[in-house]
């Protein structure tokens, strides 16, 4: 991680340090890479992964038996096959 710093000079008014502190966040592309990770999610981990597969492929088991004894009528949902 990069830091922006500034030290305030002798008389420097508050704006001007302001001002330079501004100018080194943006020199540092700082703002950019924030910006770019704000909304990103963690990758999920092999267990999560394969747990999830196995919990879609239950529930495809158990819509086709649904299906099969007539208690459901034939899935259209998201992703069903035309």
């Amino acid at each position: 991680m990069i830091n922006a710093e500034v030290v305030k000079t002798g008389n420097e008014n508050n704006l001007n340090l302001i001002r330079r502190f501004t100018k080194r966040v943006q020199g540092s592309g700082i703002l950019p890479r924030v910006r770019s990770i704000r909304y990103a999610s963690r990758k999920m981990s092999e267990y999560v992964k394969q747990k999830k597969t196995l919990k879609v492929l239950k529930r495809r088991e158990e819509v086709n038996e649904l299906i099969k004894m007539g208690k459901m009528s034939e899935y259209t949902g998201r992703g069903a096959k035309k």
